[in-house]
């Protein structure tokens, strides 16, 4: 397992903001069920309020998907878990590929786990606004692009470990090209009040599908922005 030491001495946060904060969150989270103790520990380790618009700092640790502007949200941290907690539970992936980059929480989280995060964003002002985060926060091992997630990464592929954070109706034939052999895909399927977290699996050419629960996503959209 990769651990991390980074601290955050100047970005801890005060109050609603604190890791006294961020500590009852991972308690939530742990009454919830998840169990997997690397993954809260590193939600523990994440200032989430630096990943959300000053306004809404004082929130920033509350168990809720929260606007993030352009139509987009940050996820809920107990999804961001769940998805996670399932994506390791083979082991930790030597790099992980992340379509939709918003508001670069998932992929903070997933660095204090992974050696390796590549995260793909089709919004340029998003991805500006999760660089900026990233480097306020010392993540250097996560590598953006401003790209069409649809067509994943070719050029780093294959990925022992892809998750996405937005939801198509189907799954798009190059993400799966792009799973390693033995590889998992996390995923939100199907249209808004409707949507279902599948989890894809390759053994050769054949995909073994496993719906998880039901979620609430913004749409994967084409091109860019």
């Amino acid at each position: 397992m990769r651990t991390s030491s980074l601290e955050y001495p100047s970005i801890h946060g005060q109050g609603m903001t604190s890791q006294r904060t961020r500590d009852k969150l991972v308690l939530r989270l742990r009454e919830k069920g998840i169990t997997d103790e690397r993954v809260l520990e590193a939600i523990g380790k994440v200032p989430r309020h630096l990943f959300v618009d000053e306004a809404l700092a004082s929130r920033a640790y509350e168990d809720t998907a929260l606007p993030i502007g352009l139509g987009q949200t940050i996820s809920q941290p107990y999804i961001v878990a769940l998805m996670t907690a399932q994506l390791l539970r083979n082991g930790i992936p030597e790099k992980v590929l992340e379509v939709g980059t918003g508001s670069g929480y998932q992929a903070a989280v997933l660095s204090h786990l992974v050696p390796q995060v590549f995260s793909v964003e089709r919004i340029d002002k998003l991805l500006r606004q999760a660089r900026r985060c990233f480097h306020r926060a010392g993540l250097r091992n996560i590598y953006t692009r401003h790209a069409d997630g649809r067509l994943g990464w070719p050029s780093q592929a294959p990925f022992p470990a892809i998750i996405l954070t937005a939801a198509g109706t189907q799954l798009e034939e190059l993400l799966l090209e792009q799973l390693a052999d033995g590889g998992s895909l996390i995923a939100p399927l199907g249209t808004a009040g409707a949507q279902r977290l599948v989890e894809y699996t390759r053994s050769g050419d054949v995909f073994e599908r496993k719906d998880l629960c039901d979620v609430s996503f913004v749409p994967l959209l084409s091109g860019l922005d």
